[in-house]
């Protein structure tokens, strides 16, 4: 099996997406946003002080990670405990595109569901692979198709070391690495500080979650667990 370190140089890819969608390769590994201002949130019910705490500022890392403005969020999206919709076995992930849920199978018929932010018309991705690994504040690399688009994106290349970790960094406080056969899908499941987007369709291609909560799913999967990307498992 073909070694990786932490950037996320693009390598080849064995149809995992499709020959179709080897052109948007490159967005899939960049795991962008545009950086649209907040949307106009709905209105949820107050926030309790158990939701405050769960996504309140907090240090890991050596980094400080801002408190998430819960009034401003939907209430569906917030981390919690449910019935398990999905049918799939304890520890496979779940992401359910059609309700913006992510879904960590516990035993028992339960899980933890998150939401998150997917990508938009033209980048969705569907399948079963698996996280093959894991990375607390990992570096992030943008393909090279990127830099010939964003020339002033060089200075993270590959030959450059990539963007170091931290609070900017596309990736977040932490990524889960999707292959399929031992293969880089350049599909990932991270974190985002743009908690706004979490429940729309606004990314490249990959899964973003609140930093928050990808780091208490990170401390739940397991390297080689399963994922499933698809939509109709339906909202417990």
């Amino acid at each position: 099996m073909t070694h990786f370190n932490d950037h996320d140089a693009p390598i080849s890819r064995r149809g995992f997406l499709g020959a179709s969608a080897i052109g948007a390769a490159s967005f899939l590994a960049a795991c962008t946003t545009r950086r649209d201002p907040p949307p106009e949130p709905p209105a949820p019910p107050p926030a309790t002080p158990h939701y405050a705490a769960m996504y309140g500022q907090m240090t890991d890392g050596g980094f400080v990670i801002p408190a998430v403005p819960i009034e401003k969020l939907n209430s569906r999206y917030y981390r919690q405990e449910v019935r398990d919709p999905t049918g799939q076995a304890p520890g496979t992930v779940v992401v359910d595109t059609s309700s913006h849920f992510l879904y960590h199978v516990m035993s028992g018929g339960r899980a933890m569901r998150y939401g998150v932010g997917l990508g938009r018309a033209g980048f969705e991705w569907a399948g079963s692979a698996v996280i093959q690994w894991k990375k607390k504040w990992p570096t992030w690399t943008p393909p090279a198709e990127m830099i010939l688009r964003k020339p002033e994106l060089e200075r993270y290349s590959a030959a450059n070391g990539g963007m170091p970790p931290g609070l900017d960094n596309p990736l977040g406080a932490r990524a889960h690495y999707i292959f399929q056969d031992g293969v880089d899908t350049l599909y990932r499941v991270h974190g985002s500080p743009e908690w706004w987007s979490i429940g729309q369709s606004v990314s490249s291609g990959c899964v973003r979650m609140i930093n928050q909560d990808v780091i208490d799913l990170y401390e739940r999967v397991k390297p080689g667990s399963p994922i499933v990307v698809g939509s109709g498992f339906g909202v417990a």
